[in-house]
């Protein structure tokens, strides 16, 4: 269903602290690092070690991506 809304993932790590922060009025952006497909959709099984040799892979260009979201926005 939400692939055809036009959702390319689907997270839930921060559903709860979205949906607060939007109810009392605050401005939200999320952003994530896929390590790995979800259960059913790869061929191989889930493994922790495959998470953090890609989120080790990509340190570098998120935290710059990071760095400069947070310098454009004011003050």
């Amino acid at each position: 269903m939400l692939h055809r809304l036009g959702a390319d993932a689907v997270g839930m790590s921060t559903v709860l602290e979205v949906h607060l922060a939007a109810a009392l009025g605050m401005r939200v952006l999320g952003i994530s690092c896929i390590t790995n497909k979800a259960t059913g959709f790869g061929a191989q099984r889930l493994d922790h070690a495959e998470v953090t040799e890609v989120a080790a892979r990509v340190r570098t260009r998120f935290t710059q991506l990071l760095t400069g979201i947070l310098d454009s926005l004011p003050g």
